[in-house]
């Protein structure tokens, strides 16, 4: 092995203690990845999408993604369970919006990512 090799090595088994030690706990990693299967369905991510813009209620949901009544509120009751939206009662209207600012931060680094036309190699 060459000195070059053995600093590198030296360097990863640096990072690597230092990742096992900050490395998630997994109810923590149950719970992000959650969160990434609740964005990562369609009908669910084009309901978020359109919550983004603000809060509103299924029937306009249903206007703005397509499908139905029932299928739309199935998916917001599984984001609602998911704490990834919320909902709070007008009147008969129950109003819908984004649970909070972190919902926000990664469907937006997400859109920025997918728009983003760099080659990755």
């Amino acid at each position: 092995m060459t000195k070059e090799n053995c600093n590198l090595a030296d360097e990863h088994e640096e990072r690597v203690k230092k990742i096992k030690e900050e490395m998630l706990g997994m109810d923590e990693l149950e719970r992000a990845c959650n969160i990434f299967r609740m964005l990562g369905e369609p009908s669910r991510l084009r309901i978020v999408l359109a919550l983004l813009k603000g809060e509103m209620c299924v029937y306009h949901l249903v206007e703005c993604c397509g499908g139905t009544q029932s299928g739309t509120s199935h998916q917001l009751r599984i984001l609602k369970d998911n704490q990834v939206v919320k909902a709070r009662r007008d009147g008969q209207n129950v109003l819908y919006s984004i649970a909070d600012e972190h919902v926000y931060k990664i469907v937006e680094l997400g859109l920025e990512h997918a728009k983003c036309d760099k080659e990755y190699v």
